[in-house]
C-alpha cells in the first residue's frame, strides 16, 4: 500500500471505526442486509486472498465475494486492464466493441472442444438471476411449454421467476404470486437422502425416481418449458449432483425436446476444477448460465450460452441496460488468459486435494463434522450434533465466529445454514491454504473442548451471530 493510501486509510480509521459503520449501516440501509450480520467487520482494503478491516486486522477471505472475485482482490493485470479501458469506454449497450468482441471469444474458447461452435452467447443483465430469466424465457419462447422442473436445494437467484425456481422455503415466505408451473424433484443430497435410504444404497435412487415419475401419467406436469439444475449446489450446501441423476434428466430432455439449463453461476469460471462444471459429467447442456466470476474482477456481468437451434430471440425480446459493462468484458477477457497461461485450474486441483485430505482427517476425528463435500474449491463441511447426528446451525455459526476472530472469513449455507463453505481465490497459495486448515483445525479443537465440557454449551448466545 503506498504511502498515500496508507494515509488515507489512518485518517479515515481515525473517524469511523467498524462498529461505527456497522452501526450507521443498521440505521441506514435495508434490513435484508445479510453478510455483516454474520461477518461483523468493515473492510478497508483487500489485495489477493486477504481483506483488511478499518482498525487494520487481516482476514484470509475464503468468501471472495460469494464466489465473484476468482483471482482474489484486485489481481493486478486485470486492474490495469480496467483501468486502461475506462479511458476508452464504459458503457455501450449492446454495440459491438473490441472489448466485447475479445471477452465472447474468450468465453467461448473455454467450452469443451465438441462443443465449439454449437453455441451462441446472449449477454443479459448484471446478475446472475438476470441470466436465469433470460434462460427460462428462451425456453418458453422455443417450447411453447410454461412449466419447469427444478431440484431440491436449487438456488438460482432472488428475482421473481429465479426465485420461484429457488426452494428455500424461508425466502419465499410472506411473497405471493411467484412464477406458477415449477415442479420440485429429489437431488442427490446422499448424505441426507431424500428418501431415507443409507448412502450406501441411495446412489442412484434420485435418478430413478425421475425416470419413473417422467413417465407417470398421472405426475401432474403440464407441458414442460425446461429443467434447471446446478451441478454443485452452491448455497444448498457444496452438494454435487451424481452423474446418474444429471445423465438422466440431460436423456429426458434429449428425447422429449426439452432444454436442459446448467446454471453455472457459482460453479463456472474453473471453481471446481473445470471451466464448466458439467465438463464431469458427460452431457451437453442446451442453455448455460454464467456469471458471478466471469469478469474475472467482481464488474457485473452475465450471460448465457444456448445452442444454435434455440437462437429465435425476435430484436428486442430480451434486453437489459447494463449489457454492456464494456470494463467487465475487457477484464473477463484478460482473466480468461490468466487462467490459461498461469494455469490457474491445476491449482484449483491441487489446492482441492489439499482441502479434501486435510478436512476429511478432521472429520475423522471429530464426530460433529457429518460430512466433507464439494468439488474443486467450492466446499463444504456439513456440522451437525455428534450424539444426535442432526445438524447443528449452533456449532456451524460457533465455528464461523471462532474463524474469524482467528483471522478466517468463511460462509455458511445448506439446510438450517449448517455447512461451513470454502470459497477461496482459485490462485490461492499453498501456505494460504494451510494457514486457514490451521485455524478450521483450530476451530474443531474449540467445538470439542465445549462438547467435553457441556455439549448444549452451544445455545450460548455470545456465538451466535
Amino acid at each position: 500500500m503506498s504511502a498515500v493510501k496508507e494515509d488515507v486509510r489512518v485518517a479515515f480509521r481515525a473517524v469511523k471505526s467498524s462498529s461505527d459503520l456497522l452501526s450507521e449501516q443498521t440505521r441506514r440501509e435495508s434490513s435484508a442486509v445479510s453478510y455483516p450480520k454474520r461477518i461483523p467487520i468493515a473492510i478497508a482494503s483487500a489485495s489477493g486472498s486477504y481483506i483488511h478491516d478499518i482498525e487494520g486486522r487481516r482476514y484470509i477471505d475464503f468468501l471472495t465475494g460469494a464466489g465473484v472475485l476468482p483471482l482474489g482482490h484486485n489481481p493486478p493485470a486485470l486492474i490495469d486492464i480496467a483501468r486502461d479501458q475506462l479511458g476508452v469506454l464504459v458503457h455501450g449497450l449492446d454495440f459491438p466493441t473490441p472489448a466485447k468482441s475479445d471477452f465472447i471469444e474468450a468465453h467461448l474458447s473455454m467450452l469443451p472442444e465438441s462443443l465449439r461452435g454449437k453455441y451462441r452467447i446472449h449477454l443479459c443483465g448484471p446478475t446472475g438471476a438476470d441470466a436465469v430469466e433470460a434462460a427460462i424465457k428462451l425456453a418458453k419462447l422455443n417450447t411453447g411449454g410454461g412449466e419447469v422442473i427444478s431440484f431440491f436445494g436449487g438456488y438460482h437467484g432472488c428475482t421473481q421467476g429465479a426465485l420461484s425456481l429457488t426452494t428455500d422455503r424461508d425466502m419465499k415466505r410472506g411473497l405471493s404470486n411467484l412464477l406458477p408451473g415449477v415442479h420440485y424433484y429429489p437431488y442427490s443430497y446422499c448424505y441426507a437422502c431424500p428418501f431415507g435410504l443409507e448412502r450406501a444404497s441411495c446412489k442412484d435412487a434420485c435418478a430413478n425416481y425421475f425416470a419413473r415419475s417422467m413417465k407417470d401419467s398421472h405426475n401432474g406436469i403440464g407441458d414442460l418449458a425446461a429443467v434447471i439444475m446446478e451441478c454443485v449446489q452452491g448455497e444448498g450446501g457444496a452438494i454435487p449432483v451424481s452423474k446418474a441423476l444429471i445423465q438422466e434428466a440431460s436423456r429426458f430432455c434429449q428425447e422429449n425436446g426439452v432444454p436442459l439449463i446448467v446454471d453455472e453461476v457459482q460453479t463456472g469460471c474453473g471453481r471446481t476444477g473445470t471451466w464448466f462444471a458439467f465438463e464431469q459429467y458427460d452431457i451437453e447442456p442446451d442453455i448455460i448460465v454464467m456469471s458471478k466470476a466471469v469478469s474475472g474482477i467482481g464488474t457485473p456481468c452475465s450471460f448465457i450460452l444456448y445452442k444454435e437451434r434455440l437462437n429465435t430471440w425476435p430484436a428486442g425480446k430480451h434486453i437489459g441496460t447494463f449489457r454492456g459493462n464494456n470494463i467487465a468484458f475487457a477484464t473477463g477477457a484478460e482473466f480468461v488468459n490468466e487462467m490459461k497461461s498461469k494455469r490457474i485450474l491445476e491449482n484449483v486441483r491441487s489446492r482441492s486435494d489439499q482441502v479434501v485430505d486435510a478436512l476429511g482427517s478432521l472429520a475423522e476425528k471429530h464426530r460433529f463434522i457429518g460430512d466433507v463435500r464439494g468439488r474443486g474449491l467450492l466446499l463444504g463441511m456439513e456440522i451437525v450434533d455428534p450424539e444426535s447426528k442432526e445438524r447443528s446451525p449452533e456449532i456451524a455459526k460457533y465455528m464461523q465466529k471462532y474463524c474469524l476472530d482467528q483471522g478466517l472469513i468463511v460462509e455458511l449455507g445448506g439446510r438450517n445454514s449448517s455447512v461451513v463453505r470454502l470459497l477461496p481465490p482459485l490462485n490461492v497459495s499453498q501456505q494460504t491454504v494451510a494457514d486457514a486448515l490451521d485455524i478450521i483445525m483450530a476451530a474443531c479443537e474449540a467445538v470439542s473442548m465445549k462438547l467435553a465440557l457441556d455439549q448444549n454449551s452451544f445455545f450460548f448466545t455470545d456465538y451466535v451471530i
